[in-house]
């Protein structure tokens, strides 16, 4: 069993504040934050949704490598991206869904065992079941 940790230092308002993202197990950097960051562009700063980006996307390559692996059929490459929506709901905001794209270089498989090992590794990532009020699209394909 491991743990992780992240710990976040934040000044001021929510509107005109601004905050620090520290990767503190990994010691791999520290990342700045704002809510404009986080509700406009970026402009060099990080957001949480873009956190859950880089986990899922990484979480869900492992997931998919592993899969493959086992069945003998152990991918060259796997290219995954997840787009993390967020956005207006309700009274307040919310992440309104995950998109993953995944590409990826396996030989000898065939495309339809391809499409369900992709499905399942999206199923049991352990960020996609950690997000599973969450809609998760996938698209996934063999190059």
């Amino acid at each position: 069993m491991t743990d992780r940790n992240a710990t976040t230092q934040w000044n001021g308002d929510l509107k005109t504040g601004s905050g620090t993202v520290t990767l503190d197990s990994s010691n791999a950097g520290q990342f700045p934050v704002t809510w404009a960051s986080r509700a406009q562009e970026p402009n060099g700063r990080t957001s949480p949704e873009e956190l859950i980006a880089a986990a899922h996307s990484a979480c869900y390559s492992m997931q998919l490598s592993g899969l493959l692996t086992a069945a003998g059929t152990p991918p060259e490459t796997i290219d995954t991206s997840a787009e993390v929506g967020f956005g207006p709901r309700g009274d307040g905001f919310a992440i309104t869904g995950i998109a993953l794209t995944v590409r990826a270089k396996v030989p000898g498989i065939a495309p339809d065992v391809f499409q369900r090992t992709a499905q399942k590794a999206k199923e049991i990532c352990p960020v996609s079941a950690a997000l599973t009020g969450t809609e998760i699209t996938l698209d996934a394909t063999l190059d």
